[in-house]
C-alpha cells in the first residue's frame, strides 16, 4: 500500500472513533507534560515551529509548549491535584493541569491539525471538553456521550483540526460539580492563518473563576451555588493579580471567559473599547460597538480591544460590588450608626483581639490589620500610592507608560501625575448650603427654599 495512503487511513481511523486511550507501547513517544509551579504571569512564548503567531500573555498563567511530529502539533496536558496561591498568605487545595488552576493556555493557528495527550492523575475519571471548537463529535469530550471516560491513571489521545480562529476554553464533561468547581478549566487561543489579521501590539487573557473556602481552610465547598467568598480571575484574587503594562499608543486586546456560577459586568476605567471576539468568533468590524463595560454570560467568552492613548493607572475590574472583595461572610448585620463603644470595652475583657466594624462603613476593613484564621484573606486589602486600595477579588490595574518598552511585561511601577492633573484638597472657606423650609406644624412651609422659582411667575 502507498504509504501515504497509509498514513492518511490512520489518521481517518483516529477521527473516526473519537478520543481514543493510549495503549503502553505508544506511552514512550508521547510529548513532555511541562509543569509551572510559579502564580506570577509568564512571558509570551514565541513560535520556534509550526506556523508563525503572535502569542498571547494569560494573566497569572503561561502557555503550554508543544512539539511538531509528522504534521501534528502535539501537547500533553495532565489532569491532577494542585496547590495554588490564591493571592499572598493564602493557598488553595484545587485541582488543575500541569500544575496549576486554570491549566495552562493553549495556542495554535487556524488549520494546524492539533493532537493533545490527556493523562488522568485524579482520583476519579475525567474528560476534556473543547468548548466553543468545531470538531468531530467522537472529539468532544463529553463522557459516556461521545467517548468512554478517562479513567485514573489512563492516558487519552484527542484529534482535530482547527476550523476557525478565536477565543476559546477547555474544561471537563464529566462529574462537572466536582471538577470545575476545584478549578478544572484552560484557555485555548487559535490565532489566524495570516498573523497580520487582527493584529495587536498586546493580548492578555485570562478565565472568571470563582470558590467557596471557608476561612482557615483551603479546600473549596463544591456544592455552592451562589455564596462564593472568593471572586478570582485565572484562580487569583487582588492583590495577587498581576497588572496590565501597556506602552502608549499600543492597540490591545483583552479576552477572558467566564466558568463561574452568574455574570460578570467587566469594567475598565479611562478608555472605551470596542468588543472584537467571542466564542463565537470575529466580530466584523461594521458589527462592532463601542463600551465601557461588557457583560460576560456562564459558559461565554468575551474580548475587546482599545488603544492606549491614555497614560495613567486605570483600575480594571468586575463591577459587582461584591465581587471585588474577599472572603465575603453573608450573614454580616448592617452595624452603621450603631454607638459599640461600650460595648466593645466590655467585649474585650474577654476577647481582647475584638474589633469595632461596621458602625461608619466598611472603608476601616481596608486599614485594619484584624486578626485572622490562617490562610484566609482580608476582605478588603491591597495597598496604593495614596492609601489602602479597599479591594478585593476581581480587581487590578491596566498600566500605560510612554516609557513601557515593546515586549516589556514588567511592572513600571506607580503613574506620576503631571502637575494639575489630579484631584486635590479644597482648603478655601464653604458657604452655607441653601436648605428647603421646614413644613410648621399646621402643614404650611415656611419660607420657600432658595432659588426655587414659584409657578407662574415671569423674570424680564
Amino acid at each position: 500500500m502507498d504509504p501515504q495512503r497509509r498514513a492518511w487511513l490512520a489518521t481517518a481511523g483516529a477521527a473516526a472513533l473519537g478520543a481514543a486511550a493510549v495503549n503502553r507501547p505508544s506511552l514512550a513517544a508521547l510529548p513532555e507534560a511541562a509543569t509551572q509551579g510559579s502564580p506570577h504571569t509568564q512571558p509570551p512564548l514565541v513560535p520556534r515551529d509550526g506556523r508563525a503567531y503572535n502569542p498571547v500573555v494569560t494573566l497569572n498563567g503561561w502557555t503550554l509548549p508543544w512539539r511538531m511530529r509528522d504534521g501534528w502539533k502535539e501537547f500533553h496536558l495532565v489532569a491532577e491535584p494542585v496547590e495554588r496561591e490564591i493571592a499572598p498568605g493564602m493557598n488553595a487545595r484545587l485541582w488543575g493541569y500541569n500544575g496549576q488552576s486554570p491549566g495552562p493556555t493553549i495556542e495554535a493557528v487556524e488549520g494546524e491539525r492539533v493532537r493533545i495527550y490527556v493523562t488522568n492523575r485524579l482520583p476519579e475519571h475525567t474528560t476534556i471538553h473543547w468548548h466553543g471548537m468545531l470538531l468531530p463529535s467522537g472529539m468532544d469530550g463529553v463522557g459516556g456521550l461521545t467517548q468512554p471516560q478517562i479513567g485514573a491513571g489512563k492516558t487519552f489521545v484527542y484529534e482535530f483540526e482547527l476550523k476557525k480562529s478565536g477565543t476559546f476554553m477547555y474544561h471537563p464533561h464529566a462529574d462537572e460539580m466536582t471538577q470545575m468547581a476545584m478549578g478544572m478549566m484552560g484557555l485555548f487561543i487559535v490565532h489566524p492563518k495570516d498573523p497580520r489579521r487582527y493584529r495587536v501590539d498586546r493580548d492578555f487573557c485570562f478565565l472568571i473563576n470563582a470558590y467557596d473556602i471557608d476561612p482557615g481552610s483551603a479546600t473549596p465547598r463544591i456544592a455552592t451555588m451562589l455564596d462564593f467568598n472568593l471572586w478570582t480571575w485565572n484562580s487569583r484574587a487582588f492583590p495577587g493579580i498581576d497588572h496590565l503594562p501597556c506602552r502608549l499608543g499600543d492597540r490591545v486586546r483583552i479576552r477572558f471567559g467566564n466558568l463561574t456560577m452568574t455574570n460578570h459586568p467587566i469594567h475598565m476605567h479611562g478608555y472605551d473599547f470596542e468588543v472584537t471576539c467571542t466564542d463565537g468568533g470575529w466580530v466584523p468590524k461594521s458589527a462592532r460597538w463601542p463600551e465601557v463595560t461588557i457583560d460576560v454570560g456562564v459558559g461565554q467568552m468575551r474580548a475587546f480591544e482599545f488603544d492606549a492613548v491614555n497614560p495613567g493607572d486605570w483600575a480594571f475590574h468586575c463591577h459587582k460590588s461584591h465581587h471585588t472583595m474577599n472572603a465575603m461572610g453573608h450573614d454580616v448585620p448592617t452595624m452603621i450608626g450603631a454607638d459599640q463603644r461600650g460595648l466593645v470595652e466590655r467585649i474585650q475583657k474577654l476577647v481582647p483581639d475584638y474589633m469595632v466594624m461596621g458602625d461608619r462603613g466598611m472603608a476601616d476593613m481596608g486599614a485594619m490589620e484584624m486578626p485572622l484564621p490562617d490562610n484566609t484573606l482580608p476582605m478588603m486589602t491591597g495597598q496604593g500610592p495614596f492609601g489602602p486600595l479597599e479591594m478585593g477579588g476581581m480587581f487590578t490595574v491596566v498600566k500605560v507608560r510612554a516609557d513601557q518598552k515593546p515586549g516589556d511585561y514588567s511592572d513600571p511601577g506607580w503613574y506620576r501625575h503631571p502637575p494639575g492633573t489630579q484631584a486635590r484638597e479644597y482648603a478655601g472657606a464653604l458657604p452655607e448650603p441653601p436648605r428647603a423650609a421646614t413644613p410648621s406644624a399646621d402643614g404650611d412651609a415656611g419660607a420657600a427654599p432658595l432659588n426655587v422659582r414659584k409657578r407662574g411667575s415671569h423674570h424680564g
